[in-house]
C-alpha cells in the first residue's frame, strides 16, 4: 500500500526552495507554504485512497481494444471523472482558461504522487497538460477560446503524435500528410506508440499531430502541427461527428498495462480535418514544448515509482524475518532489515529517491522563475539554468528508477520473482520511462549540445559556481555534514573539469562529444544529488541541534548523505575518468567488431 511521502516533499519546498523566489513572481506573489501544504494533503488523499486501489487491478486487466474504441482498465474512468470534478486536471494550467495557475514546482510535487500511486493513470492527464503549453503558446485566440477551457477542466483530454512505424527518434522520416481543404486540412497517415490515443474517459480527445504539408520541403523543416479532435465541433461549440481517424490495435506491453498505447490510422475515408497550428513548417519546434514539458514529467516518474518500490522493499525489510544477521543483539531469527546488505540496499533506494527528487523540484523552481520573476535577469539564468537541468532530470531520475526499482525485487529475494508479491510490477512499469520522449542518449546529447556546447559551457558553469558557493557557506559544525560536503566540493571539481572538456570536443566533431555524452550526463546527477542531499544534511543537523523533536525524520537526512557520498557518489570519479578518455574507445571501434 502506498503512502505519500508529504513529509519529504514539504521539506524541499520549504527548506531547500522556499517562498521567497515564487512570492517575487507577480503571478505567484500569493503563493505561501501553507498553501503548498493544502494541496499536498488533498493530492495525497486522492493518490492513497483512489489512485492506489486501481494500481495492482490496472496491470492485472489493463485497458482493452474494441472495434467500437479502447475501454479502460476497471475503475479509471470513475477516478478520472473523480480527478476532473476536483480540480486537478486545472491545477497547473493557465488562470485565463479557467485554470489554478499553480507554480510548476508544486504541480510536480503533486505529479510525483500520480506517478507513485498509478503510473498508467498519470500518463493520461500528463499528455494533457503538455498539449494544453502547446495550444496556449501558439494556438491562435480562437483555437484557445474553443480548447483549452474543455481540456483545462478536464472535460476532454489531448494527445502528443510524432512516432511513425518508420519514424522513431528520426521525426525527419515523417510521413503523414496534410492536404489543404480551405480552412483546413485534411491528414493521412499512421501515428504509433501514442498514448491514451483512445479511451472511454472523456466524450472528446484532442490530438496534436506532427504532419507534413503537400509540396513541404523535405526533413524537419518540413514539418507541421495540427489540431486533430476525435470528434469535430459544431460552430456552437457541441460535438459534431466523428473525425475520419481511428485507433487500430494497442500494443502489448512489459508494463503499465492499464495505459492504451495506441496504432492511430488518420484518414481512412476522406481525410481526417486537422487544423494548423501557428505557421507552416514550424511544427516540430512548436511541438518541443510539449516534449519539454514532457520530459521533466517523465523524469519524475522514475523516482517516484521507485519510492513505491521502496515503501514496498522496506517493509518487507521489517516484517520478513530470516536467519540471525551477525553483530545485532536480539534473541533468534530477526527481520531482514538488520542484515548489512539489506540495510544497504534500503539506504541506496532511499538516499537516490530523496537526492533525485530534491533534483527535479529545484529544477521546476527554475522553470517557474524563469517564466515569472519580475527581474529579467533572474528570468534569463533560471530558464537557461531550468533548460540545463532537463535531460539532467529525465535521463538520471529514470535510469535510477530501473537501478532501484530491481534492488526492490532483490531486497524480496525469490519472493520478488513472484508476481504475488507485486515487487515486479515498478520494475515493469518504470523500464519505459528511459525510452519515453527520447531515450537517456537524446537527454544526453540534448545536454552536452544544445545546453553546454552552444553556450560554450555558460550555464553549467554557472551552476557550478553556485554550487561551491553553497558548499562553502554551509554549517558544517556536525562531522557527518562535514564528511558530506568535503566529499562533495571534490566530485564538484571532477565535473566542472569534464563539462568544460565538451565545448572544444564539440568542435573537433560532435561525436567527440556525443561518444560520452551519457557518463556525463550520469556524472552530473550524482553530484547535484550529492550537493542537495548535503544542503539537506545541514538543515537537519541544525534543526536537532536546536532541539526539534522530529528526530527520525531529521536524522534520516543525515543518514541519506552520509550514505550516498560513500555509497553512490564514488561513481562520479569513474564516470570522470570516461569522459577524459572514453571517447575514442567508442569512435575507433568498428561497426563489424560489435
Amino acid at each position: 500500500m502506498y503512502r505519500a511521502p508529504l513529509k519529504d516533499l514539504r521539506f524541499v519546498l520549504h527548506e531547500l526552495i522556499g517562498e521567497a523566489g515564487l512570492q517575487a513572481c507577480p503571478a505567484h506573489a500569493d503563493y505561501s507554504l501553507d498553501i503548498a501544504d493544502a494541496v499536498l494533503e488533498e493530492a495525497g488523499k486522492f493518490a492513497e485512497n483512489v489512485l492506489d486501489p486501481l494500481y495492482k487491478s490496472g496491470d492485472r486487466q489493463g485497458a482493452r481494444w474494441t472495434p467500437e474504441g479502447v475501454i479502460g482498465a476497471p475503475g479509471f474512468k470513475a477516478a478520472y471523472q473523480q480527478y476532473a470534478e476536483g480540480g486537478w486536471a486545472s491545477l497547473r494550467a493557465p488562470t485565463e482558461y479557467g485554470g489554478q495557475g499553480v507554480p510548476t514546482v508544486l504541480g510536480t510535487a503533486v505529479e510525483e504522487l500520480w506517478a507513485a500511486s498509478n503510473l498508467a493513470f498519470k500518463l493520461c492527464p500528463m499528455l494533457t497538460q503538455g498539449a494544453i503549453e502547446a495550444l496556449d503558446h501558439y494556438g491562435t485566440e480562437a483555437q484557445k477560446a474553443q480548447y483549452l477551457p474543455k481540456m483545462v477542466s478536464g472535460e476532454w483530454t489531448g494527445t502528443m503524435n510524432l512516432t511513425e512505424p518508420q519514424a522513431g527518434s528520426d521525426l525527419a522520416a515523417i510521413r503523414t500528410r496534410a492536404q489543404p481543404a480551405g480552412d483546413h486540412y485534411r491528414l493521412f497517415g499512421q501515428k504509433i506508440f501514442i498514448t491514451y490515443g483512445d479511451h472511454d474517459f472523456t466524450s472528446n480527445t484532442i490530438h496534436m499531430v506532427l504532419a507534413r504539408i503537400d509540396g513541404a520541403p523535405p526533413g524537419v523543416r518540413g514539418i507541421s502541427l495540427f489540431i486533430v479532435p476525435k470528434v469535430l465541433i459544431n460552430a456552437d461549440g457541441t460535438l459534431g461527428e466523428r473525425n475520419d481517424l481511428q485507433c487500430i490495435s494497442i500494443e502489448h506491453k512489459l508494463g503499465i498495462h492499464g495505459s492504451p498505447t495506441c496504432v492511430m490510422a488518420y484518414g481512412q475515408k476522406e481525410g481526417a480535418v486537422g487544423y494548423l497550428v501557428g505557421e507552416a513548417n514550424r511544427g516540430l519546434e512548436y511541438m518541443f514544448v510539449m516534449m519539454n514539458a514532457a520530459r521533466l514529467s517523465v523524469g519524475l516518474e522514475g523516482y517516484a515509482v521507485a519510492e513505491r518500490a521502496y515503501q514496498q522493499a522496506a517493509e518487507w525489510g521489517r516484517t520478513r524475518v530470516q536467519g540471525k544477521p551477525p553483530g545485532v543483539v536480539l534473541a533468534g531469527p530477526a527481520p531482514i532489515a538488520h542484515h548489512p546488505d539489506v540495510k544497504r540496499m534500503l539506504l541506496s533506494m532511499k538516499s537516490q529517491i530523496e537526492a533525485m527528487r530534491a533534483l527535479t523540484l529545484y529544477a521546476a523552481y527554475q522553470l517557474d522563475l524563469g517564466a515569472r520573476h519580475a527581474d529579467e535577469s533572474v528570468r534569463k539564468a533560471a530558464q537557461a539554468r531550468g533548460d540545463l537541468l532537463i535531460p539532467v532530470v529525465k535521463g538520471c531520475s529514470t535510469e535510477v528508477g530501473i537501478e532501484l526499482t530491481s534492488l526492490g525485487i532483490q531486497v524480496h529475494g525469490g519472493m520478488g520473482f513472484i508476481e504475488e508479491t507485486g515487487a515486479a510490477q515498478p520494475y515493469r512499469d518504470v523500464r519505459i520511462t528511459t525510452i519515453y520522449e527520447g531515450t537517456t542518449a537524446i537527454q544526453s546529447n540534448d545536454f552536452v549540445g544544445r545546453k553546454i556546447a552552444r553556450d560554450q559551457g555558460a550555464a553549467v558553469t554557472a551552476l557550478i559556481a553556485d554550487v561551491r558557493r553553497e558548499l562553502a557557506e554551509l554549517d558544517a559544525t556536525h562531522a557527518w555534514v562535514r564528511e558530506a560536503r568535503d566529499l562533495t566540493v571534490s566530485a564538484v571539481e571532477g565535473l566542472a573539469e569534464a563539462a568544460a572538456r565538451i565545448p572544444p570536443a564539440f568542435a573537433r566533431g560532435p561525436e567527440h562529444a556525443l561518444a560520452i555524452s551519457v557518463p556525463l550526463l550520469r556524472l552530473t546527477g550524482l553530484v547535484l544529488g550529492a550537493w542537495l542531499l548535503t544542503r539537506s544534511a545541514a538543515i537537519a543537523a541544525q534543526r536537532l541541534a536546536q532541539g526539534d523533536t522530529d528526530r527520525d525524520f531529521l536524522q534520516g537526512k543525515l543518514v541519506s548523505a552520509r550514505f550516498y557520498v560513500h555509497h553512490v557518489l564514488p561513481q562520479a570519479s569513474a564516470l570522470a575518468h570516461t569522459v577524459r578518455h572514453g571517447a575514442d574507445s567508442v569512435l575507433e571501434a568498428e561497426v563489424g567488431a560489435l
